[in-house]
């Protein structure tokens, strides 16, 4: 593959999020005047969240919910805004004080936020033991702190060139990348794009297409797999479908309303996140409002939409001949048979079932997922041997 020009990229600049009063006061007010629709005429989630469910949610977030330590927690890591490409990208910027650390890169997906990865982070920084990283999360375009585009053009592909571009601006020539959800999309276009840059791709959601062959092979955890993936796309998908054909109609709905965009939200947090013994999910309502208060303070309920409607599909079922690992979490909304992950990532080195978790493992299993992530890291050969060798992670060109 032809080498690729790197997009104009500024100076990385230290930044903070704010979280100011003015803007939880007009939240609340929102909220007190929302006009709540009838329960649905069947019982349970069938519809959607649960009228009872989503007032017991929001009623925490208008009165229990805590804005100081919200504040704290998005500060509670160093971050950048950068210029890439001519859009603003903020990221967490996380290096670690080993001096054998190598360089990762986080992307999230939806309907998340690079703050997902916050518990992970120490695990990955700064490990009791095992292979060490320095850590950068951006932001996705129109997610977060990351600018919003004004104009089409920023699908995949393009933000996988951006993310090239910023961790060369960061000083990491070489590094690891790692996401689900759109972040596992991303995550592989970087490594087709950039083969030469990316040592090592690894995924919770690899997104691969079943044949019959496939399916006639499936283990029993495969078939399960593949049940709730079919499960997902008859019943689940139309989220979807709404914000790839027609992101600007749900989006004056999801930036003006925090009602609609915290039932839009927890819906997919709910359905698709792990549970504990006894059902619960592994995110509470803190978890799922510190989502969904990012994605209110931004305004970008609209601009996180239209991602949906930017995708190639047809690109992002090209091979990857970049080393692979794949950690499959049981209550991933998509686990394809490894038959079919193989035959798209074609140097799959590490493949794992893991007994709990779900589609947003770094928040609700990050000392699991983290351990995954050293793992497969560790089949990319020893530090003499690996292609970090002699790759200095000093950052200097990359302050801050």
């Amino acid at each position: 593959m032809p080498v690729l020009p790197s997009p104009t990229t500024g100076l990385p600049q230290s930044f903070v999020p704010e979280v100011s009063d003015d803007e939880i006061t007009d939240l609340r007010a929102r909220l007190d005047a929302t006009r709540w629709p009838e329960e649905a005429t069947e019982p349970g989630n069938a519809q959607g969240p649960a009228l009872a469910d989503l007032r017991e949610l929001v009623g925490h977030w208008q009165r229990g919910y805590d804005w100081d330590r919200l504040a704290k927690r998005l500060g509670s890591v160093p971050q950048i805004r950068v210029e890439v490409d001519g859009l603003g990208i903020h990221a967490v910027h996380v290096r670690s004080s080993r001096p054998d650390a190598v360089p990762l890169v986080l992307t999230h997906g939806w309907p998340s936020t690079c703050f997902e990865f916050l518990d992970l982070v120490p695990l990955l920084t700064e490990p009791r033991d095992g292979q060490a990283f320095h850590v950068v999360a951006p932001s996705l375009p129109g997610h977060g702190w990351s600018a919003r585009p004004s104009s089409t053009g920023w699908g995949i592909e393009r933000t996988a060139d951006a993310w090239a571009a910023l961790m060369e601006a960061l000083g990491y020539p070489v590094f690891v990348a790692h996401g689900g959800d759109w972040g596992a999309v991303v995550s592989s276009a970087l490594a087709r794009r950039h083969p030469d840059r990316v040592a090592g791709l690894h995924l919770t959601l690899p997104v691969s297409r079943a044949t019959e062959q496939d399916r006639a092979d499936a283990s029993d955890s495969e078939r399960r797999g593949l049940e709730r993936e079919d499960h997902y796309r008859k019943d689940g998908y139309a989220y979807a479908q709404v914000q790839r054909s027609r992101p600007q109609t749900i989006g004056y709905g999801l930036v003006d309303s925090p009602v609609a965009l915290c039932a839009w939200i927890a819906e997919k947090l709910w359905d698709w996140s792990g549970t504990d013994q006894d059902g619960i999910s592994l995110l509470s309502f803190d978890d799922v409002l510190d989502i969904v208060s990012v994605y209110w303070l931004t305004a970008t309920g609209a601009s996180a939409a239209r991602l949906y409607r930017e995708v190639d599909w047809r690109a992002q079922a090209a091979p990857v001949d970049v080393p692979t690992g794949c950690s499959i979490f049981p209550a991933e909304i998509i686990r394809p048979p490894r038959s079919a992950v193989a035959r798209q990532y074609r140097d799959l080195r590490h493949w794992r079932e893991m007994d709990r978790g779900g589609h947003f493992a770094a928040a609700e299993v990050p000392d699991l997922l983290a351990a995954e992530i050293q793992a497969f890291v560790a089949t990319l050969g020893g530090l003499e041997t690996s292609p970090f060798s002699g790759q200095t992670n000093s950052c200097e060109g990359g302050r801050p």
